[in-house]
């Protein structure tokens, strides 16, 4: 399984800065928004919104603005009605790219996205298109003394399908339904816990000449930095 690449490590990077400049606030409340209003407001009932509200915890957002995003989902507060969009396409050298937004205007983000694969030379691709290249796991990122035998060891129980080391940052793959017992064994653990997410992994990826990479890399970020853009996956290495 090769879902560990640079890119991955970029967006992680790239999130953790988005945290200090607040920027990550305002993407973190569209998903809140979106998970009550199809899941419920109670975190306890709501998978999902638990998950976001942890998350939400670890980057240290204001409670208020939790609670008032969970509002507007249930229809407690009055907000902006936004919607769920995916889009897959075709980047520059031919990587494939899937795109999650969350949007008070598709029409409007659909041009902006278009706009953008075309600027690098890529295209939009009709649903369907790359979409197959990828899976949905869970995904920790962590770090900690453990080796890879030592996390695997204390992780039998739980359906794990890959573990990544390189010096004490660590990277676990899940299935879905195990990534928050898996997160709760790794508390036990001599682990900290940066990041624990629902992503779209790669299950093969393609490697790139240096230069084609780090324009295909500018691509990717312009299209992460996107208002509406709330992730971004790639098959690229």
């Amino acid at each position: 399984m090769s879902g560990h690449n640079k890119w991955s490590q970029i967006k992680h990077k790239k999130a953790k800065e988005d945290s200090k400049r607040g920027k990550a606030f305002t993407k973190l409340i569209k998903e809140i928004t979106i998970a009550a209003r199809t899941g419920g407001g109670d975190p306890a009932g709501n998978p999902r919104l638990r998950l976001l509200v942890e998350k939400a915890k670890e980057i240290n957002m204001p409670l208020d603005n939790t609670m008032r995003a969970i509002k507007r989902g249930t229809g407690e507060l009055p907000g902006v009605n936004y919607e769920a969009m995916n889009y897959e396409g075709y980047g520059p050298h031919g990587i494939a790219v899937l795109i999650e937004t969350l949007t008070d205007n598709k029409n409007r983000t659909i041009a902006e996205i278009r706009h953008l694969f075309s600027s690098f030379g890529g295209n939009v691709a009709e649903s369907g298109a790359v979409g197959w290249m990828f899976e949905r796991m869970g995904v920790i990122h962590a770090h900690g003394p453990l080796s890879e035998d030592e996390l695997l060891d204390n992780l039998l129980a739980y359906d794990i399908r890959d573990i990544k080391k390189n010096d004490d940052e660590i990277v676990i793959y899940t299935d879905i339904k195990s990534l928050e017992s898996v997160k709760e064994a790794l508390k036990k653990l001599s682990v900290t816990i940066e990041n624990a997410e629902i992503e779209s992994v790669a299950q093969n990826t393609t490697h790139l000449p240096e230069a084609q990479a780090e324009k295909a890399y500018e691509f990717l970020s312009e299209l992460e930095d996107h208002d509406d853009v709330q992730n971004v996956y790639t098959n690229l290495a």
